[in-house]
């Protein structure tokens, strides 16, 4: 039998795994009912915080950075869908939590419907932002081609807050320091590169192309699902074939807002992460 796996502080009010095949860096905060966060495609635990402010009052709340991104690690290979979903079983059993409720944004919003999907004992409720299975190939290869643009190194913070400000132009400002702060690092000359592996980001789009529809469709317990009006990610179409396939959950389209809810509306998003909590 292997080593049981660890908790470990890191600093800066993150915590890691240790001895998991894939170890991953989070932030606990709260106590209460558990909710896991997952963000989104080159994102990190930190584009949560606004929203786990307002939940760790009545929730114990963890984000993950998830495999590729942050301070967790970036294997070689390794990222399906399935691969994200141990992730969460490997911190859930880390931290001893029976059950939680799954909240993610894009990348991690498939995620969330994947664990619910896959950990039927472990996940008690699902809040989907801004994905489904139906979004289009030529949405996902955009995808591809702007987060690659992306990777390249910065002069200084102030530069990669200015990169920021281009890049999400409805975020909140608080939202573009924190990006900066949390997804970028020191390059061997001084400069700042992202965090994010440009490999794992060019597998975990390829595998996007995966709908995994079919684990959308089994999820038993209750989902939510928001969608920015103005999201160039989930087309209406996309949205309209998801009501389809789960017609009784709630859907909430989100007015005055693109693909990044949570980083644009932290208020809305965690009032509806709330609900599905039942607190």
């Amino acid at each position: 039998m292997g080593s049981a796996v660890t908790v470990v502080d890191i600093g800066d009010g993150l915590s890691r795994t240790r001895g998991a095949a894939v170890d991953v860096a989070f932030r606990v905060r709260g106590s209460g009912p558990a909710v896991v966060l997952l963000h989104g495609t080159s994102a990190n635990h930190a584009v949560w915080e606004p929203v786990g402010d307002v939940l760790a009052e009545n929730a114990t709340v963890v984000a993950l950075d998830q495999r590729g991104h942050g301070r967790s690690d970036k294997p070689a290979t390794g990222y399906r869908g399935e691969d994200f979903v141990s992730d969460v079983e490997t911190v859930l059993d880390a931290l001893g939590i029976e059950r939680a409720v799954v909240a993610g944004h894009s990348l991690g919003g498939r995620n969330a419907w994947l664990a619910a999907a896959r950990l039927p004992d472990r996940v008690s409720g699902a809040v989907v932002v801004d994905y489904t299975p139906y979004v289009e190939p030529a949405v996902l290869d955009e995808l591809d081609v702007r987060v690659a643009r992306g990777f390249r190194s910065f002069a200084d913070r102030a530069e990669v807050e200015q990169y920021l400000r281009d890049r999400y132009a409805a975020i909140l400002p608080g939202s573009i320091s924190r990006r900066a702060l949390w997804g970028y690092g020191p390059t061997e000359d001084g400069r700042l590169e992202p965090l994010a592996s440009p490999r794992a980001m060019t597998q975990l789009i390829e595998g996007f192309r995966t709908p995994y529809d079919e684990e959308f469709r089994s999820v038993r317990v209750p989902m939510t699902h928001l969608r920015g009006r103005g999201s160039a990610i989930v087309s209406e179409a996309a949205w309209a074939r998801a009501m389809i396939d789960r017609p009784d959950d709630l859907f909430v389209v989100v007015d005055d807002t693109d693909h990044y809810i949570p980083e644009e509306r932290p208020a809305l998003v965690a009032a509806e992460i709330t609900s599905v909590l039942g607190i």
